[in-house]
């Protein structure tokens, strides 16, 4: 069982930035792709980001790439989302999930864990 927190979230101006973090419980956290993802109400919960086990590959959705940067550290079983250059639109509620299996994947249906969520508002 993994247990994922989310911080950071909050209330910023567009243009501004904001960095999430992601604290797991347990020892094997490294073992685990982990991804970001977001939602808004009424839609879907939508890809944003996702970093290998080692932290060496990632992999954007295409509407934050070259914005928004997912890295990791192993040691402190932690995963974080540099979000620059915020836009009303990447204005959700912002989780991080645990991929017991693969990294990369786009589908939150191969996650296995989720923490409960951070917000995060981009006033225009």
């Amino acid at each position: 069982q993994v247990q994922l927190v989310e911080s950071g979230g909050g209330l910023v101006q567009a243009g501004g930035s904001l960095r999430l973090s992601c604290a797991a419980s347990g020892r094997t956290f490294s073992s685990y792709g982990m991804g970001w993802f977001r939602q808004v109400p009424g839609k879907e919960r939508g890809f944003v980001a996702a970093i290998s086990r080692s932290g060496d590959f990632t992999r954007y959705a295409s509407s934050v790439k070259g914005r928004f940067t997912i890295f990791r550290d192993n040691a402190k079983n932690t995963v974080y989302l540099q979000m620059n250059s915020l836009k009303p639109e990447d204005t959700a509620l912002y989780y991080c999930a645990a991929d017991t299996r693969d990294w990369g994947r786009v589908n939150e249906y191969d996650y296995a864990y989720w923490g409960q969520g951070t917000q995060v508002t981009v006033s225009s």
